[in-house]
């Protein structure tokens, strides 16, 4: 089966997609309480050497303890996003509680966070369903309609210094300390907000009167940070590449959405290892009840699926310059392209 076999495909009935990827969405309870011990025990090794470090000034222990620590936090999230698609172990109930204590880390609040991804599933790709769980993104027409100070506070989010440094340290920090978008939908996103909150502060509390608070803010707030800005920047290559899909509501098709408008982010092992397989983000917007850890078999098993949307390393650097979406061309471009030719149409 080609690539062009795969497009023709999108068009297939829910139905049709389910019974092919249905064999895959079976989790496996020992696989998945492998898959948290293989993470959590190193995180928390690393985080300990690197306090350790810090004590006894072993800074270069420190240093090449930063990024695999953080990556393994990278991973807890993963691990959480799955509970929330009730993916990850077999019975629901486990996915919640598994989540909600991973939250605590990764200063997600799980309940909450489950509602609005679902909204990001259910919406993906549909511009008239922008706003909740995805990345603000404006079409030539909306932009050229801004006046010139919406156009630069546009131009300010969407900078690389903001997207993915100064942004996702305020989103995890500060932004998800309040259930923004539900802040008026009853009690439930408020008691996980909250809960969140409280068992996050007792745990740095805790930690703090343990080692101090200045050690504890320079091995944990930088592993945080970091951790933050590589979640963003996955979510972003995810869906903000040049092809991509976006469609109007009455054209928008949630499988065609799901494969032409989420990428196979083809990471080398090592990587996709600490993002628990997340780059088959194709795969996983056509049937988000597939385990992490099951997404090769799928790969595996249709390897037409292999190329469709696929992103190298190095080609998702070339991703940082779009922002918006051109409606005529169907792909999204640059500040640039719109400048050269849409500025003045």
């Amino acid at each position: 089966m080609t690539p062009t076999d795969i497009r023709d495909d999108a068009q297939l009935s829910a139905a049709a997609w389910g019974r092919r990827l249905a064999p895959y969405r079976s989790p496996r309870t020992l696989r998945g309480i492998l898959e948290v011990v293989t993470t959590a025990v190193p995180f928390v090794m690393a985080w300990g050497l690197m306090y350790l470090g810090l004590r006894f000034e072993l800074y270069w222990l420190y240093a090449l303890l930063l990024l695999p620590a953080a990556g393994l936090l990278v991973r807890l999230f993963m691990i959480q996003h799955d509970c929330g698609h009730g993916a990850f172990l077999a019975r629901r109930r486990h996915n919640d509680w598994l989540g909600r204590v991973i939250s605590v880390l990764t200063l997600t609040p799980y309940d909450h966070w489950k509602r609005s991804h679902a909204i990001h599933h259910a919406s993906s790709g549909n511009l008239d369903r922008r706003g909740i769980g995805d990345i603000d993104t404006l079409t030539v027409a909306e932009y050229r309609a801004l006046s010139p100070w919406a156009r630069l506070r546009y131009r300010a989010y969407r900078h690389p210094a903001v997207m993915f440094g100064i942004g996702p340290a305020y989103l995890f920090l500060f932004l998800n300390r309040l259930p923004l978008g539900f802040m008026r939908q009853g009690r439930q996103p408020w008691i996980s907000t909250m809960a969140t909150n409280l068992a996050a502060a007792v745990a740095a509390g805790l930690m703090i009167w343990a080692i101090g608070l200045v050690p504890f803010l320079l091995v944990h707030l930088p592993i945080v940070v970091l951790a933050a800005a590589v979640g963003v920047w996955l979510f972003y290559v995810q869906h903000q590449f040049e092809e991509t899909h976006w469609s109007e509501a009455n054209d928008w098709n949630v499988h065609d959405a799901a494969l032409h408008g989420s990428s196979h982010y083809d990471l080398p092992l090592v990587l996709r290892w600490f993002t628990a397989n997340i780059g088959v983000h194709h795969v996983h917007h056509l049937s988000s009840r597939i385990p992490f850890y099951r997404l090769p078999e799928v790969l595996r098993d249709h390897p037409e699926l292999k190329q469709v949307g696929r992103l190298t390393l190095w080609q998702s650097l070339q991703c940082v310059r779009l922002a918006l979406w051109d409606e005529q061309a169907r792909r999204l471009i640059s500040f640039r392209d719109f400048h050269d030719h849409h500025a003045t149409a």
